[in-house]
């Protein structure tokens, strides 16, 4: 299993563009339902987006999706901090 946190902040004025583009990679997930995926999106500020993603096997749905190529397709420009992509080792889970 491939667990990975990703963070980055967004530029002034580029928050409902991005939290848009986030919400099209939902929708194409909920039509595409892959399986041995989960994935999150949570927003802890204003302008600072966290997604973390956990896939079991070893193929990601994400890079396939239409959606998503259209939100990683200009993600260095739209960002003050760029992406900063980390693998987790869980600890613990409840319910996740």
């Amino acid at each position: 299993m491939r667990q990975v946190m990703v963070r980055y902040r967004v530029k002034a004025g580029r928050e409902a563009e991005n939290a848009a583009l986030v919400r099209a990679v939902y929708e194409e997930l909920a039509s595409v339902q892959p399986e041995g995926f989960r994935y999150a999106t949570f927003r802890f500020d204003e302008r600072s987006f966290m997604h973390v993603a956990f896939t079991e096997g070893d193929s990601a749905p994400l890079p396939e999706l239409a959606a998503f190529k259209e939100f990683t397709r200009d993600i260095r420009e739209r960002c003050e901090e760029p992406p900063v992509v980390t693998e987790l080792s869980e600890v613990g889970a409840y319910g996740f």
